[in-house]
């Protein structure tokens, strides 16, 4: 829909999944002159469009929620869990909605500590758990089973996915 109305925040993705999940992810943003991808146990890379090179990433090493950036793309699918979705966000140090797979992403980077989303399928989901976790972070649903079929998410850098679950997740 960002497409669509013109807004430059909208990629293509695509994802190769076997039996272990996503084990390619390429995440291709060229209004905003960026891509990233991974393979399982090759590591995640972007290239920003400032230089001809590729750059490795990884997640940010920010331990506690009150340090943490928490991104969310809206608030579709929250309606039922407003309380807490708002929990989590007086948790952690800001808060910022940066649209579909852009908080993935800026996870993986380390811009970011927490993406999460309540209403997504695989292909939103598939190439950024990919790249996430090859970049040393943690992709589950709300339930906090590591899926990017669950129909809802919660991405992180790691150390901080217990405590957003405690906070957000689902009980199963």
């Amino acid at each position: 829909m960002n497409y669509v109305r013109g807004i430059p925040v909208w990629a293509t993705l695509i994802a190769l999944v076997d039996e272990r999940g996503p084990a390619v992810g390429v995440v291709s943003a060229p209004a905003l002159h960026r891509r990233w991808w991974s393979s399982r146990g090759h590591g995640a890379f972007v290239a920003d469009g400032l230089s001809d090179e590729r750059r490795r990433i990884e997640v940010s090493s920010v331990g506690a929620l009150h340090d943490a950036q928490l991104c969310i793309s809206g608030l579709d699918g929250w309606e039922e869990r407003v309380d807490e979705l708002l929990a989590l966000e007086r948790s952690c140090w800001r808060t910022r909605g940066f649209g579909d797979f852009w908080g993935y992403m800026l996870v993986a980077e380390g811009a970011a500590e927490i993406c999460c989303e309540a209403v997504v399928s695989l292909w939103d989901l598939a190439a950024p758990q990919a790249i996430v976790e090859e970049a040393g972070g943690r992709f589950t649903d709300l339930g906090g089973v590591a899926t990017a079929d669950g129909g809802d998410a919660l991405a992180s850098n790691g150390l901080v996915h217990e405590a957003a679950l405690s906070i957000a997740g689902r009980v199963g």
